[in-house]
């Protein structure tokens, strides 16, 4: 079955051309159609699900220092914003901890949703914590050697983002699976 994601606006490339009321399919994680929404609809068939978000979808963002920002910065749990606060933790403050690899790994983990939630769905960097490196791979975004245009293409990796007006990200797909949705 394919999901249809409709949206308000859409870019295939980085500063490309917004196509209004456009609409993208996903069949098994790759785009199966991209154009005006009644004829993605219509390819996709009476049994798509449909999804509507007001933005404008364009492929995700990309972080060239995705490395920098999970191995030398630590998330601090939920558990402890009482004792550390909500924003991550470098230099000094983080010496101070007692990091364990799984401390490490549930950091990275919590970074790469706040990196889900710009809207970002490629990174790089040479992880070399290997709790950090799980966390990476487990979630599903992707680690490219260097950076490079991403466009929406149709058999491609259904990879994106939608949007918002204030540049917030609405929803972050990775393989036509959701990763992240605002609020």
């Amino acid at each position: 079955m394919s999901t249809v994601h409709r949206v308000r606006g859409l870019r295939l490339a980085e500063g490309g051309e917004l196509l209004p009321d456009h609409a993208v399919a996903i069949t098994g994680g790759r785009f199966a159609a991209i154009g005006p929404y009644e004829e993605v609809l219509a390819q996709a068939g009476p049994h798509a699900r449909v999804r509507a978000w007001d933005g404008v979808l364009t492929p995700g963002r990309y972080e060239p220092d995705a490395a920098a920002l999970l191995e030398a910065a630590y998330y601090p749990d939920p558990r402890e914003a009482a004792e550390l606060g909500t924003e991550p933790l470098t230099g000094e403050a983080l010496a101070a901890l007692e990091m364990t690899d799984a401390r490490w790994g549930g950091s990275a983990r919590r970074g790469v949703q706040r990196l889900f939630a710009a809207g970002t769905t490629a990174l790089s960097g040479t992880f070399t914590r290997p709790a950090v490196r799980t966390a990476v791979e487990r979630s599903g975004i992707r680690v490219l050697p260097a950076p490079r245009p991403r466009p929406l293409v149709l058999t491609g990796a259904a990879d994106f983002a939608v949007f918002a007006d204030d540049g917030g990200a609405l929803v972050t797909v990775l393989g036509g699976r959701l990763v992240f949705r605002r609020g």
